[in-house]
């Protein structure tokens, strides 16, 4: 028996689910728990990283605390084309558009490459300079610095295989992605200490032997994944032929696209900028942070999941023409997300000292780390239903809603709420932590989590996520990658139909 089939019970294949027709919590549950397993999995990469490097030294786990997040804005800057080619070919597929959807596909792989390419080359020469923003203590920066160059030069194999699962994942597919995962996180995990700790002729190489270990499997994972979708077998195909830049689609993809970057790249400019402020505190607050950081994108893979599984399924629903499977698939989707991640609150703050040993055993960081945990904790049901909502605005093209709501986040809130917090710019008499302390800082991520979820579910509500279909016609023009041919059944190469010059994807009603 194969390894997909002794799954067969627990997953379904792209070829047994209609996320247009049946039961919303079963489509949503075979879509999303392989994309849990899947994120937990690339988790794994960070975590075998951390686990590692805390018992190398206190110096190198603070090192990739403080790389983390560059590494997270790196990957955010360029992922708005992965989301651009996943709601297109979610569309595409819903509308029965096959043509259409694998055209998307070959694109968005040659635009997501070359994107993963300028990028890794800007951040190895540039990424001395942008660490050294953080002023963090010089033995500290000089690891972060040789860790971030090796991630640097790695970038296109991460986006190559970040492109894969997005498109699998439009297409239906989140098992053969959560499968190819598998296998290269063992891969990642069993060459991690050798090269960390060095053995036998292999040399000590401390945080570079973790970012070269973290390279080369999500490079394997990228040619597995490319091989998979060039044969056509499972998800999506792509074609060498279409692969070809067409400049006018890659406006589309922009268009799409940029929203979703600055959505992603919100988020992570939010952890480098609060991340300067982390740094005028001791080390072991700044170790905290990162262990705090990585603990939270484990115990948000649920949430995360359930993010893109609606994505998936509200952009396939739109291209199907059924918004009511929409609006009950986001609403469902929300009241789930939020009793899960409560419940995982409960848990983070009950264990969160063991959690943190887990990483790093030293008094200081533990007893930091526990305070961040327990700040946070009670707030993780609101930051699921922030997800659900966010994903159901990109599924359906709305990807600026989504990005307006991360910056009100990230930028409008939290960060000016951490400073103030945390440096006692507020008169002690009148604010209640008092002090300079790190609990500020803490008490900005509780509060802006609350506040984005409310607007969420507010905006959808009221209808905000509707008015854009990516397959069909606007008025008398054209969407791209949709002509009349396309709706009356018959056939329609994508050469003739994906280079239009109009896309609802960014209206003003996101605004």
């Amino acid at each position: 028996m194969s390894l997909r089939g002794s799954f067969s019970g627990l997953f379904k294949s792209q070829s047994e689910l209609d996320l247009t027709e049946g039961s919303i919590p079963k489509s949503l549950f075979y879509l999303s728990f392989p994309i849990v397993i899947t994120n937990l999995l690339q988790v794994g990469y960070n975590l075998a990283d951390t686990f590692w490097l805390g018992r190398y030294s206190t110096e190198s786990l603070a090192a990739i605390s403080l790389g983390f997040p560059l590494v997270y804005l790196f990957i955010s800057a360029g992922l708005g084309l992965t989301v651009a080619g996943s709601v297109l070919v979610a569309q595409h597929t819903g509308a029965d558009q096959s043509d259409q959807a694998e055209y998307a596909a070959s694109q968005t792989v040659s635009f997501t490459l070359l994107a993963g390419a300028i990028l890794g080359a800007l951040g190895f020469m540039f990424v001395g300079d942008l660490l050294q923003v953080f002023g963090a203590e010089p033995a500290v920066l000089a690891l972060a610095i040789d860790y971030m160059e090796v991630i640097g030069l790695g970038l296109p194999f991460m986006f190559g295989f970040i492109v894969f699962i997005a498109l699998m994942r439009g297409s239906g597919d989140t098992v053969t992605p959560m499968l190819v995962m598998l296998g290269t996180v063992v891969l990642n995990v069993a060459i991690d200490p050798l090269l960390i700790f060095g053995v036998g002729p292999v040399p000590e190489m401390g945080v570079e032997g973790a970012a070269i270990a973290t390279v080369f499997a999500r490079g394997s994972a990228m040619v597995v994944g490319l091989l998979i979708m060039f044969r056509g077998s499972r998800g999506i195909q792509i074609n060498a032929r279409q692969m070809v830049p067409d400049p006018s689609y890659s406006r589309k993809l922009l268009r799409i696209g940029i929203p979703a970057s600055i959505e992603n790249t919100g988020r992570a400019i939010s952890v480098n900028a609060v991340l300067l402020i982390v740094t005028l505190f001791s080390t072991s607050v700044v170790a905290a942070f990162g262990v705090g950081v990585r603990i939270f994108s484990m115990i948000f893979m649920p949430a995360i999941a359930i993010d893109r599984g609606v994505e998936t399924m509200t952009g396939q629903n739109i291209g199907a023409g059924r918004e009511d499977r929409v609006v009950a698939t986001n609403r469902f989707a929300a009241k789930t997300s939020f009793l899960i991640l409560s419940a995982l609150g409960v848990i983070t703050f009950v264990f969160a000292p063991d959690i943190i040993r887990l990483f790093d055993d030293s008094p200081a960081v533990v007893a930091e780390g526990t305070t961040f945990l327990r700040w946070i904790a009670p707030t993780f049901g609101f930051v699921g239903v922030l997800r659900a909502y966010s994903g159901g605005f990109r599924g359906s093209g709305k990807t600026l809603t989504a990005a307006a709501i991360a910056v009100l986040l990230f930028g409008l809130l939290r960060l000016p709420i951490a400073y103030v917090a945390s440096q006692n710019v507020i008169p002690t008499d009148i604010w209640f932590l008092g002090g300079k302390t790190p609990v500020g800082i803490w008490f900005a991520f509780a509060v802006s989590g609350i506040v984005a979820a409310i607007v969420a579910a507010s905006w959808f509500e009221i209808g905000k996520w509707r008015g854009v279909d990516l397959t069909q016609r606007v008025g008398d023009s054209p969407v791209e990658g949709t002509s009349e041919t396309d709706k009356t059944g018959e056939d329609t190469t994508p050469e003739e139909t994906g280079s239009g010059e109009q896309d609802p994807g960014t209206t003003t009603s996101d605004i």
